[in-house]
C-alpha cells in the first residue's frame, strides 16, 4: 500500500488530515448546490455532518484531507482506491462554494497529482463525476483531464441510479497538465 503525508503545504492551500472536528466547518458551507451531485447526502445538521464525516473517514481504501485556504476552511480532497499493483488512483474532491473558480481545488488537485506521479510513480490518476455535473466536468477538462466515458448506472444514490463520467491523466500526460496548472495559480 502506498503511504501519504498528513500534510501537504502548496502556496496558497494547505491539505491537513480530515477529522471529526471539522464538521462545524461543513454545516457553516453547506448549500444543496455543493452536495447535489454527491454519492452521499448529509443532513444539514451538526449531527448529519458528523456522520457524514465517519463515514468518509471510515471507508476502506480512501484518505482524506481538509482543504485549507488561509484560516478558512476551502473543502476537502481525497484519495480513493489507491492501487499500487495498478499503478493507479482517484482523486475526489469537494469544495465549498464560495470558493469555486479560486486556487483551492486547482493547487489541492495539484499536490496530489504531483505527489501521485512524481513520488510514487503512478501510471494514472481518475476522477469521477456525476453526469448531470456538467460545472464539475468543465473544471477536469480545463484542468486537463481527458474525459473517458460515461458508465451509466455506475452506482445508486438513494433511490435513484448515477451515471458516471470519467476523466483521467496519464504519467506521460502530467508535465503538460502540470505546466498548465501552474499557468492557471500563475493568475491568482
Amino acid at each position: 500500500m502506498w503511504a501519504f503525508p498528513e500534510v501537504f503545504t502548496g502556496r496558497f492551500v494547505r491539505l491537513e488530515p480530515l477529522a471529526l472536528a471539522h464538521a462545524p466547518l461543513f454545516l457553516k458551507h453547506y448549500t444543496e448546490e455543493v452536495y447535489r451531485y454527491m454519492s452521499y447526502r448529509p443532513e444539514p445538521s451538526l449531527e448529519g455532518m458528523e456522520h457524514h464525516l465517519e463515514a468518509l473517514l471510515r471507508e476502506a481504501g480512501r484518505v482524506n484531507w481538509l482543504i485549507r485556504l488561509g484560516d478558512e476552511a476551502a473543502g476537502r480532497i481525497s484519495v480513493i482506491d489507491p492501487t499500487p499493483e495498478h499503478g493507479r488512483l482517484e482523486i475526489g474532491t469537494l469544495v465549498f462554494r464560495p470558493y469555486w473558480g479560486g486556487p483551492a481545488n486547482l493547487e489541492a488537485k495539484h499536490l496530489l497529482m504531483a505527489y501521485a506521479f512524481e513520488t510514487l510513480g503512478v501510471e494514472r490518476v481518475q476522477f469521477k463525476v456525476d453526469a448531470r455535473n456538467l460545472r464539475s466536468q468543465k473544471a477536469l477538462e480545463k484542468l486537463g483531464a481527458v474525459r473517458e466515458g460515461v458508465l451509466r448506472r455506475y452506482r445508486r444514490v438513494g433511490d435513484a441510479w448515477r451515471d458516471d463520467v470519467f476523466y483521467s491523466v496519464l504519467k506521460e500526460e502530467w508535465p503538460a497538465v502540470q505546466e498548465r496548472i501552474w499557468a492557471r495559480l500563475k493568475s491568482f
